[in-house]
């Protein structure tokens, strides 16, 4: 499983923040499978030099999120089923991310086309990853899942239109800012 993981102690993001994405991106790119089985909190952060504490952050969030999955005395697991996401919380977490994502593109100087063009090939490298389905998994914790009347396998309309980042709004939302 850490093959796939970045782990980047210059990120602003918590450790735990970095370990929760990346999980929830094998999972999306189906390179963590239902039912499969994740390293204990103590191997992976043997493996990514981190404090066990971190780790166990992580997996919290996972599991009450539905994404992992925890069986008492054999271990941690991918849960069978993703968990239930509402048409309006999807485009709720979309929104708050496009705002992050634009803020970001921003930030670094990058043009609404550049954001756009980077989302289009995340995409991409999500749908080509080892072990992809058709798709992100709509309801692995909100990422992905496109939207009601595009194709399963097309990008966000912002990236479809151009318009990366786009969601009408001229500051983040309250409780947004800040690390994680």
């Amino acid at each position: 499983m850490s093959a796939g993981f970045r782990i980047d102690p210059a990120d602003p993001r918590p450790i735990w923040r970095q370990i929760e994405e990346n999980v929830r991106h094998l999972v999306a790119s189906g390179a963590l499978r239902p039912a499969t089985a994740v390293p204990s909190v103590r191997d992976l952060a043997r493996l990514l030099t981190v404090n066990p504490a971190t780790v166990a952050k992580a997996y919290q969030h996972l599991t009450d999120a539905g994404v992992l999955a925890v069986r008492r005395g054999d271990g941690t697991y991918v849960a069978e089923a993703p968990p239930a996401i509402t048409t309006r919380q999807r485009r709720e977490r979309l929104d708050a991310e496009a705002l992050r994502y634009a803020s970001l593109a921003a930030t670094l100087g990058a043009t609404a086309r550049d954001a756009a063009a980077a989302l289009e090939s995340a995409w991409l490298t999500l749908q080509e990853a080892p072990g992809a389905r058709d798709g992100p998994a709509a309801g692995a914790g909100g990422e992905g899942g496109g939207e009601p009347g595009a194709a399963p396998d097309e990008p966000p309309t912002a990236a479809r239109d151009g318009r990366a980042g786009a969601t009408g709004r001229a500051a983040a939302a309250p409780g947004r800012g800040g690390r994680g």
